[in-house]
C-alpha cells in the first residue's frame, strides 16, 4: 500500500515539474490577433502576457473607434491563447495523474 501512495507521490511531483515546463515553454508561443479591419495587431503569448501592440496612424484620429477595436481585439486575443493554455496544461496533467479506480478527472 505505501509503496502506491510512494510511487503515485512521485508521479503527482514530475507532473508538477512537467506542468511548470509546459508554463515556460507557452511563455515562447506567440498568438497575432488583427482587429477586423487590419488596422490594430495585438500579439501576446500563450500564457496571455501581450507583448506587442500595432496601431494604424488612421485609428489614432478617432479615440472611441481605437477603444472599440483594442477591446475586441484583445478580448479575441485573449480567448485563443486561453484555449491553447487550458489544452496545453490538462494533456500535461492527465498525462501524469494516477489512474486510480472509479475515478476518472479528465474525460
Amino acid at each position: 500500500m505505501f509503496g502506491d501512495l510512494m510511487g503515485m507521490m512521485g508521479k503527482i511531483k514530475e507532473t508538477q515539474a512537467k506542468v511548470e515546463e509546459t508554463k515556460k515553454r507557452l511563455d515562447t508561443v506567440y498568438l497575432d490577433e488583427k482587429s477586423s479591419n487590419g488596422l490594430l495587431r495585438v500579439t501576446l503569448t500563450a500564457n496571455r502576457t501581450i507583448k506587442t501592440i500595432e496601431i494604424d496612424d488612421q485609428l489614432m484620429q478617432d479615440k472611441e473607434q481605437l477603444e472599440d477595436y483594442l477591446i475586441l481585439t484583445l478580448n479575441k486575443a485573449i480567448e485563443n491563447a486561453t484555449k491553447i493554455n487550458e489544452t496545453e496544461l490538462a494533456a500535461v496533467a492527465k498525462e501524469g495523474m494516477p489512474k486510480i479506480p472509479g475515478l476518472d478527472l479528465f474525460k
